[in-house]
């Protein structure tokens, strides 16, 4: 039997700020500024809906209406697909509320990840199931990365194996390891920031990181230990998804990536 999972969009909106790009599209949010012709959520949606590992999607957003009013996005709720969740005043609480009554394993994504395709998203759950995950986080390899885009992304996570990026996607296998989304609650990005590390891994894990003792597999295991559940690094096949929209750089090369897939 074919395992589904319920996939989480987050599409929050930070309080009182409008984005840049939101602001320079002459919309209210990020998540519906169009990106090569459409709204970058409706490119995640789209990939989620085509892909046969997910059954409900569910968007954790603070201003629904104008993503609701998206054609592909209303179908798919008038079918039943598809709902919304309120956001809550942070990422995890908002994923805790997208989380409710929720099917399990989750799929965690953002709204952003323009570039991720329906086959990325089945990569995943395949490997996480694979690996019977408690937790995991999506990487790309530094390589792979930086073939998709060679002027981007400097900083990577460091260990002995190679270095890797964030693909902002997440599992959460069960309901017993959700609390693995308090993670999340410094705001992530630990490249830019590795106190962070020290604050949701532990001052020995931190050390580990920075100076590149061990491969992933083996740091892995040791905050596995630390929080109680198996969390797993899954490296995708693809640099593309470690890229989302995140200023006009960003932006522009997303566009410029998506034409050739669009065109074929």
């Amino acid at each position: 039997m074919t395992v589904k999972v319920t996939a989480l969009v987050m599409a929050g909106k930070r309080s009182g700020t409008i984005d840049p790009l939101a602001a320079r599209a002459g919309v209210s949010q990020k998540s519906v500024v169009p990106v090569y012709g459409k709204p970058m959520i409706e490119h995640v949606t789209d990939a989620l809906a085509a892909c046969g590992r997910v059954a409900e999607i569910r968007i954790v957003a603070h201003e629904p209406d104008e993503i609701a009013a998206i054609p592909s996005i209303a179908r798919l709720q008038a079918q039943g697909r598809l709902a919304f969740r309120p956001g809550a005043f942070n990422l995890v609480d908002s994923v805790f509320s997208g989380a409710e009554d929720a099917t399990f394993p989750l799929l965690i994504t953002t709204s952003d990840n323009c570039l991720v395709t329906a086959e990325g998203y089945a990569e995943f759950v395949d490997k996480c199931l694979a690996a019977n995950a408690g937790a995991a986080v999506a990487l790309a390899s530094k390589e792979d990365v930086i073939a998709a885009d060679p002027e981007g992304q400097k900083k990577f996570y460091e260990f002995s194996d190679g270095g890797y990026s964030n693909c902002n996607t997440y599992w959460i296998g069960s309901q017993d390891a959700l609390s693995a989304a308090e993670i999340l609650r410094s705001g992530g990005q630990f490249v830019k920031y590795p106190g962070r590390i020290a604050k949701a891994f532990g001052f020995v894990n931190l050390v580990r990181f920075y100076f590149g003792w061990g491969d992933k597999e083996r740091l892995f295991a040791q905050i596995s230990r630390r929080f109680g559940y198996k969390l797993v690094p899954v490296v995708l096949s693809n640099g593309e998804f470690a890229i989302d929209v995140d200023e006009p750089r960003s932006f522009a090369i997303t566009e410029k990536l998506l034409a050739p897939r669009k065109a074929g």
